[in-house]
């Protein structure tokens, strides 16, 4: 592994936080199992755990973007010299799926084309044409924990997780099983 290279500790984030939504996944199908098979018990004991796992991953998800926003002002103030450098020091690892961070335009793309809301499948759907030129083969793989959700569809929802809680560039408020972009999204949306 390559030292001094901002790009391994964000692909660090990357695994990490694809390694904790396979937990949540796990957590919250055998939670759900329980409860189809009326073991409610169980069913809140695993729903709580996934809960747990699910808040720590939000933390984790912080963190990344407070290491984005260090990496960017020290990056500003490199010189040209040192911004060759660190640039030939390596490149992300092979196999690593398309980080939540690229899904932000383009679900707020998506939600524009469709009127300012949606319902999950028909956003993620044209998400999935927008970001076609830039998803990676592992994007496409099914998750072990659901095997008809490719990888990418699953990272996109976090994406809008995190579009919800931390950037306010969706509805909190938005019906279950529909997106909404906000005022702050639209304003995002613009600039870019």
């Amino acid at each position: 592994m390559a030292e001094n290279n901002p790009s391994n500790v964000f692909s660090a984030f990357e695994i990490l936080l694809e390694e904790i939504e396979a937990e949540i996944d796990f957590f919250t199908g055998v939670g759900s199992q329980a409860l189809q098979g009326r073991d409610y018990n169980k069913a809140k004991e695993l729903i709580d755990h996934a809960q747990a796992i699910t808040n720590f991953r939000n933390q984790v998800s912080g963190l990344r973007k407070e290491w984005t926003k260090i990496n960017a002002a020290a990056e500003e103030k490199e010189d040209e010299e040192t911004r060759i450098q660190r640039n030939n020091l390596g490149k992300l690892r092979k196999g690593l799926r398309t980080p939540e961070s690229s899904y932000v335009l383009p679900i707020l793309q998506a939600l524009d084309q469709m009127g300012g809301s949606g319902k999950v499948s028909e956003v993620l759907d044209k998400v999935g044409e927008i970001m076609r030129p830039i998803l990676k083969n592992i994007d496409y793989d099914p998750l072990a924990s659901n095997p008809d959700n490719p990888r990418w569809r699953n990272t996109a929802q976090w994406a809008r997780n995190s579009m919800v809680n931390e950037e306010g560039f969706l509805k909190k408020d938005s019906p279950r099983g529909i997106w909404e972009i906000s005022e702050k999204g639209k304003a995002f949306l613009k600039e870019q």
